[in-house]
């Protein structure tokens, strides 16, 4: 008769990693965030990510530079939401009222308004880790940007719950309730000629 011997099982927790642990990340290239304590690395973004990402740049800080309505940055730049969510969103802004969470090396504090282009590699965390995430924090307004399905979805923030504002597939104009007057064209987003 064989007798099966049983494998002893053995949980290893998972490190929880802070803001004090990025910082000691090496500085290799690789973009590094921090969500509810897991460390999570995402490789360099496509090129359509980049050309979308520049389209929304430039269409937002030129009405930014005429209305003085605040501050833009786009990724990388580090947001320090608290000591375990540490993120680099693709463009965000911060309004003049809120400039003091802007500091030398990063912004500590919630921005006015966080845009995530979606790509393959980072597509779970823009639709769900960081959608939560902003959404806990409460982001005001949060767009979800898909190059692929040319789709952009606007959420803004009531008592920390994201209420769709606005959703657009291939067309249209989008409206940013955050800053007041800002609409941009699908077509331009994603650059269709």
């Amino acid at each position: 008769m064989k007798v099966k011997e049983a494998v002893a099982t053995y949980h290893v927790p998972k490190k929880v990693y802070t803001f004090q642990d990025y910082l000691d990340l090496p500085n290799d290239g690789k973009r590094y965030e921090i969500i509810e304590g897991e460390l999570i690395m995402s490789p360099a973004p496509f090129t359509i990510h980049q050309q979308v990402s520049l389209n929304i740049v430039v269409e937002l800080a030129s009405f930014i530079r005429k209305t003085k309505a605040g501050k833009i940055f786009y990724a990388p730049t580090d947001i320090i939401l608290n000591d375990l969510n540490v993120v680099q969103p693709d463009i965000l802004f911060i309004s003049r009222e809120n400039l003091q969470i802007i500091k030398d090396k990063n912004i500590k504090g919630v921005p006015d308004l966080i845009i995530e282009i979606v790509s393959p590699a980072t597509g779970y965390y823009d639709l769900s880790g960081k959608k939560d995430l902003y959404e806990k924090f409460g982001v005001p307004e949060y767009w979800i940007v898909d190059p692929m399905k040319q789709r952009v979805e606007i959420y803004l923030n009531f008592e920390h719950k994201f209420e769709l504002h606005q959703r657009l597939d291939k067309k249209g104009i989008m409206n940013s309730d955050i800053l007041k007057g800002f609409e941009i064209e699908l077509d331009t987003i994603f650059g269709v000629d």
